[in-house]
């Protein structure tokens, strides 16, 4: 085989002799004198890119082909011919290429020459830290540099650290286990062992939002002191009253400048979009003692709005109200300002100095406390609660009646299965003791749920004393109309204390799907009362879907009423139950009344009852009355007309000079007063929801 390849190799020579010159030539006597291959040598050319391709060239004398062996784990050569050069890809090392020369008559000779590669350290290696803005513990890294292969990173976080490889144009992340400051160090491979690294430090925050009540462990409380003001965060020395959170806020005042004071920059623009009235626990020193609270843009200083109010106590806690509802929104505010006694120059003692905490944007101005009942629509009363585990409560329109104030809560994904609301803020509760005693353990909600079956459960407490409390629950009946619930706190709430009539229970806070994790579910709830006695006792508002109430009417003269399923489904009226009053012969005032549970409770309410009808026609008369539980005489009533035919509508009835220090027991209706009834469909009413706003 070896000498047909030398033969070919001369076949190949002679034909190409023969076409450069077209004259016979069978002399062939040079082949006899043919010496072998001499002064072997290669030039090798390895690219300056980290690649490792070298350009393999051979050079010799009386040289046919070459054949070149690379040195590496190729074993099979390959064949080069004069002038020509190979290329092979190198990993970073030393190399004995071979070259063996070939004569044209199949002479050899060989040479060993020495390939050295190696890679230059990567150049230009730069990197870009990104704090994702939804986590701000999770960081992102790209890293760019010349004659790299690939990068490794160390976020810096942990020792013995496995970095994490990545290549150009691609992201490593990582999520930091706490705030503070980390080195990350990205390393840029060449292929080799030359290698480039750079540094940069990362420093991971818990940005401050509202409401700032210096509770987290990771939020840096950092304000900026300017004109002798000087804030900390400090452990509560006034834990007491309205305020029993474990840290505070401390201004002191010191001199030289009048509007000394601090500020503090959010993490984010604050949204007034719904709420725009600032609230904020103060701790004064002295009476009169002016509070500056202004906003401002984060870059333009001359962007900003403020509201000064006074203190009214010494050396108590109270809440300060700052109303911004004539803020422009269109301009973005990212720094709240504190000025302590502007136009007075601090001295630095006890006398300028302040505690404050929980401030927070609302949508209620200062008020009248709470108290029961709660029906979120009396003038002057301070409705705003306090909100717990996650839950989020909001002033709400009834999503049946638009007249109607109610709260709104959500429990969102992920709040704690415990979260809740507390009526009254702070913990301020109720103004007057509920008054629980033996056989008189009972409380009423109205609850629009999302869903039948779901747990509400109640708690009462002393205000002052959260380990003297009693719970209890009760469970939703109906999906997407309103219901009465009833709070039995004889019966408490497994694992947790029972009532004890010794104590003061002056505060109540509810608890929507209690012990399920939050799910986005919305609840709607009003009309938080005191009812007694009976559990199943009638109380205002009536709405007739109460599975265990009996609402047992009294029929008069032909007056004939029953609680039936609502036949007309329509309007503003959607509930599964409603009352049907059908006018019989008898007399001109036929009609009916119902008994409540307890007298009618006038006190810090407005004097207004309303009712659902659906008339046959327009213009029939409907007659409310109040009267004593026992004395028919002791009496109040007002009578209004229909508007509209064969739809429901909600009347209005205007108690506001009845004599309160009467009591009012039994709710009498009567339908077309001085009209004979016939019993037929034109004197056939619809009523529901009676209601005492």
């Amino acid at each position: 085989m070896k000498l047909l390849k030398y033969i070919f190799s001369i076949t190949i020579f002679a034909v190409m002799a023969m076409g450069c010159k077209k004259i016979a030539n069978d002399d062939i006597s040079f082949l006899e004198t043919d010496a072998n291959p001499a002064n072997l040598s290669a030039f090798f050319e390895i690219t300056q890119d980290n690649t490792g391709l070298v350009t393999i060239t051979p050079n010799g004398e009386g040289i046919s082909f070459y054949e070149i062996y690379y040195g590496d784990a190729t074993t099979t050569p390959v064949m080069v011919q004069p002038g020509k050069n190979t290329q092979h890809v190198y990993a970073e090392g030393v190399y004995n290429v071979k070259i063996v020369g070939h004569s044209i008559t199949g002479k050899i000779t060989e040479a060993t020459k020495q390939l050295t590669v190696s890679f230059r350290a990567p150049e230009n290696l730069d990197f870009t830290i990104t704090v994702d803005p939804n986590n701000n513990y999770r960081v992102t890294v790209t890293a760019t540099a010349l004659y790299e292969t690939f990068f490794r990173v160390y976020f810096g976080a942990v020792a013995n650290e496995v970095p994490v490889s990545f290549t150009e144009g691609t992201t490593a992340g990582y999520i930091y286990p706490s705030v503070g400051t980390y080195n990350i160090r990205v390393v840029a491979l060449s292929g080799g062992v030359a290698t480039t690294q750079l540094i940069k430090s990362v420093t991971i925050v818990d940005p401050v939002l509202l409401p700032i009540n210096f509770e987290s462990p990771t939020v840096n409380y950092a304000f900026t002191d300017f004109g002798g003001g000087a804030v900390t965060k400090i452990a509560n020395p006034q834990a007491n009253g309205i305020n029993t959170s474990a840290n505070v806020g401390r201004m002191i005042k010191n001199a030289p400048e009048v509007w000394a004071g601090s500020f503090i920059t959010l993490g984010t623009p604050i949204d007034f979009s719904a709420n725009k009235v600032f609230r904020m626990k103060v701790f004064a020193p002295r009476i009169g003692a002016k509070v500056l609270l202004k906003v401002e843009n984060l870059t333009n200083g001359g962007i900003s709005f403020e509201k000064e109010v006074a203190t009214t106590v010494a050396n108590a806690w109270e809440d300060l109200a700052f109303d911004f509802r004539t803020i422009n929104t269109a301009n973005a505010y990212q720094k709240i300002v504190l000025i302590f006694d502007l136009g007075t120059a601090g001295n630095g003692s006890a006398n300028f100095t302040y505690l404050f905490d929980d401030i927070r944007l609302t949508n209620t101005l200062p008020g009248a406390q709470i108290d029961l009942p709660v029906t979120f629509d009396v003038a002057g009363v301070n409705y705003n609660v306090t909100d717990f585990g996650n839950a989020q409560s909001f002033d709400a329109v009834d999503p049946v009646l638009a007249t109607n104030n109610v709260k709104r809560t959500v429990k969102p994904n992920g709040a704690e299965t415990w979260a809740g609301t507390t009526m009254g803020v702070g913990g301020t509760g109720f103004a007057t003791r509920i008054p629980m005693a033996s056989g008189a353990t009972n409380m009423s909600v109205r609850v629009y749920s999302p869903s039948a079956g779901i747990k509400v459960r109640l708690k009462i407490e002393d205000r002052t004393d959260p380990t003297k409390s009693v719970e209890t629950e009760a469970t939703t009946g109906a999906a997407n109309t309103w219901e009465t619930l009833v709070f039995n706190f004889n019966n408490q709430a497994a694992g947790t204390s029972p009532i004890n009539f010794s104590y003061t229970y002056n505060m109540a806070s509810i608890f929507f799907d209690f012990g399920v994790v939050g799910n986005g579910k919305v609840f709607y709830w009003d009309d938080v009362r005191f009812i007694g006695a009976n559990p199943n006792a009638l109380v205002l508002p009536l709405d007739f879907q109460s599975a265990t109430i009996p609402y047992t009417f009294t029929n008069f003269d032909g007056g004939n009423t029953t609680v039936i399923d609502n036949p007309q489904v329509s309007g503003i009226n959607t509930s599964t139950k409603v009352a049907r009053m059908v006018k019989n012969a008898g007399q001109v005032w036929g009609g009916s009344w119902i008994a409540l549970g307890n007298p009618i409770n006038f006190t810090g309410t407005t004097k207004t009852f309303r009712m659902k009808v659906f008339s046959p026609r327009v213009g029939a008369k409907v007659l409310l009355k109040i009267e004593n539980l026992t004395d028919g005489s002791i009496a109040f009533e007002r009578e209004v007309t229909t508007t509209v035919a064969n739809a429901w509508e909600n009347l209005t009835f205007d108690f506001s000079a009845v004599n309160t220090a009467n009591s009012y027991q039994k709710v009498v209706l009567i339908f077309d007063l001085g009209t004979m009834g016939d019993g037929s469909a034109n004197f056939t009413f619809l009523f529901d929801d009676i209601t005492l706003n």
